[in-house]
């Protein structure tokens, strides 16, 4: 438990950081919107593109994480679908809620990787996120347009436009090519890599909107709780079923224990969807995570299986 504590309670200081300097409105409300589009466009595409340019694409590891990832992912999947026919949820409601239960916030968990397991853990992360990212980009677009009749181009190309994805497949390529990181590109991408994960977690907490926590209070709870508890007991499980290694049990429940994406409040918008009731989950799950990974890393990684 100790070193649980000693390796989260820094993450979630950054994002109390930033919270913090953009209440006191510095270095300016301008300051946040081009750090998230840098770390976005840049910073962050740099990291994912190192650890996979490097990773050993070849690690038995990959079917077993793949295979869990989808499992959990699609179990997750099906349970809301069968949600939104029972309780006949629109688009935009819908959307929201599937962000709120299947996406999840990349910055703290590579920062929790990083504190936790080091560069082999970071390594398969990585392998991991080039699964995961697609998946959930997928799901949440189709869920905020399922009703529209929207056609394949429209569905794809905001997933296609993404620096993760595109930042993924650039890294898978040049390691499959043999090319690798030459001539003190690995230098380079490290240095951007290093300030990403810091400004991610500032930028996270800049993000976080108390107000919007009135009203919808079943709904927040209920979608928190699913997330923040119940889907780490879903990958728990899974992984006890498939009996994946002890590393990558952790992973698999790490990651399904963080809370959702800032990013989701800006797709949501562009698509039309809840907006508000987004932002709620949004703020109520990163505010309710410094708890909850504390739970949840103490005790389903001790559990036979994990």
């Amino acid at each position: 438990m100790t070193e649980l504590l000693l390796a989260l309670w820094p993450l979630f200081a950054l994002i109390v950081g930033g919270y913090a300097l953009r209440r006191w409105d510095f270095p300016g409300e301008a300051f946040w919107p081009a750090a998230e589009r840098l770390n976005y466009y840049i910073l962050f595409p740099a990291l994912l593109f190192s650890s996979l340019a490097r990773a050993p694409l070849d690690n038995p590891a990959l079917p077993r994480l793949a295979l869990a990832v989808l499992l959990g992912l699609g179990i997750g999947w099906i349970a809301l679908l069968l949600c939104k026919r029972l309780r006949g949820w629109p688009a935009g409601r819908f959307g929201a809620l599937t962000q709120g239960l299947l996406r999840f916030n990349t910055y703290l968990g590579l920062a929790a990787v990083a504190s936790l397991f080091g560069p082999p853990g970071l390594t398969l992360a990585a392998l991991m996120l080039a699964l995961m990212v697609p998946a959930v980009n997928l799901m949440s677009v189709w869920a905020l347009t399922a009703e529209r009749g929207i056609g394949p181009r429209a569905l794809l190309l905001p997933i296609l436009k993404n620096p993760l994805i595109l930042a993924c497949a650039a890294g898978a390529l040049a390691n499959l090519s043999g090319l690798g990181l030459p001539g003190g590109s690995d230098r380079l991408l490290g240095l951007l890599a290093a300030a990403s994960l810091p400004l991610g977690l500032l930028c996270v907490g800049a993000a976080l909107r108390p107000e919007q926590l009135h009203g919808e209070r079943w709904s927040l709870g209920l979608n928190c709780l699913l997330r923040l508890l119940g889907m780490p007991l879903l990958a728990w499980g899974v992984a006890r079923g498939l009996q994946l290694p002890v590393l990558e049990s952790n992973l698999l429940i790490l990651f399904f224990a963080l809370p959702t994406a800032p990013t989701a409040y800006v797709l949501t918008r562009q698509l039309g969807g809840d907006s508000q009731l987004m932002a709620g989950l949004i703020t109520l799950q990163t505010l309710l995570a410094g708890f909850s990974l504390m739970l949840v890393l103490s005790l389903l990684m001790t559990l036979p299986g994990a």
